[in-house]
């Protein structure tokens, strides 16, 4: 391979700068365009519900090719740009934790049946992609042109970090949405499903299905999670290639992890506080970018240190309530004969 990394930081940003030619983003997305195609039309081709098994190997497939890109990106632009890649992978993976569980919601708040969800998820994930390429390219666009703006992504991740330590997403109501109310407004809604259509005629008029609902709602969380989650990611890199690659493959992967977490999410009890340390870290590594360049391989090693401890000490927490629950129902009478008595003394 020809040496597309030009190794050489450019003034104070401490970020690698690549040659990325265009045969490289062909590459990047027709590869992203078949794995869709296959998940659509092989994999998911009739509407079924996915079980724990299933998306449990799903979700490992798509961790699997997210890594696997990994390695491209190694053979095409070195070390660096992998460091970069990855530290991205896993910020946009872990921010997209509490997505998923925000979906959950609305599924349930619409009555989803779980066999069409998969086909409303497909639809948001591809329009995900497009709007983070649009967030992407327009971000890193006004940070080459006005370098302030770093530190202010830096203070609005802070404020992020704080809003998800004392914001409780579960009384989120999909309902109150007020853009949601502007679309059913322009667009003819009938509260009947047709399939996993999103729109059917009735009487020869064209209607939105609840579906379609489902869809916008998805679209437009998505969209604000971009606006966390795509200034944390250039916090550890600016170019174009590396932060859209990281967060298409770790959107991708989202269907599946959805189909595995969303009833859990009473299991993971301190994943807003990791996620929060995440995003804070982030933020502050912006707002010092100036004096100190926090390197990639310690941001890499710090989201996988909190990661993986709130991911544990949330099972652990998990567990322990579990075993107090088994042990308060063994004590608990359910009848005069379970009554305990105190021991006779002789």
């Amino acid at each position: 391979m020809t040496a597309a990394l030009l190794a050489a930081e450019s003034g104070n940003r401490n970020f690698v700068e690549l040659d990325v030619h265009w045969w490289h983003w062909a590459v990047l997305l027709t590869i992203i365009v078949i794995l869709l195609l296959v998940d659509l039309l092989v994999v998911h081709r009739e509407a079924h519900e996915v079980h724990t098994k299933e998306a449990a190997i799903e979700s490992a497939v798509w961790i699997g090719c997210g890594l696997s890109f990994s390695l491209v990106i190694w053979w095409w632009f070195g070390g660096a740009a992998t460091g970069e890649y990855m530290s991205g992978y896993l910020i946009e993976k872990s921010l997209s934790i509490d997505n998923v569980f925000v979906w959950a919601l609305i599924m349930g708040y619409f009555m989803v049946p779980q066999k069409y969800q998969h086909r409303v998820l497909f639809w948001g994930i591809f329009g995900a992609l497009v709007m983070r390429a649009i967030f992407i390219f327009a971000g890193i666009a006004i940070i080459e042109r006005f370098d302030w703006v770093l530190y202010v992504f830096g203070a609005f991740l802070l404020y992020t970090a704080g809003k998800l330590v004392f914001t409780d997403n579960d009384h989120v109501d999909p309902g109150e949405s007020k853009f949601l109310k502007v679309v059913n407004r322009v667009v003819r809604t009938t509260n009947e499903l047709d399939g996993q259509k999103l729109f059917t005629r009735k009487n020869g008029i064209r209607f939105a299905t609840p579906l379609f609902s489902v869809l916008i709602l998805v679209e437009a969380t998505d969209v604000l999670f971009a606006v966390d989650s795509v200034p944390a990611v250039l916090a550890v890199s600016h170019e174009q290639f590396l932060v859209f690659a990281s967060n298409a493959f770790a959107i991708l992967g989202l269907r599946a992890l959805y189909f595995l977490l969303a009833d859990m999410h009473g299991r993971f009890a301190y994943l807003q506080e990791g996620l929060a340390i995440i995003l804070a870290f982030v933020g502050v590594k912006m707002l010092i970018h100036n004096w100190y360049h926090i390197p990639t391989w310690l941001s890499l090693t710090v989201i996988v240190i909190v990661l993986t401890a709130s991911i544990g000490f949330s099972l652990k927490a998990d567990r322990n309530t579990a075993e107090d629950d088994l042990a308060h129902e063994a004590f608990v009478p359910h009848s005069d004969d379970d009554v305990r008595q105190p021991p006779m003394m002789d």
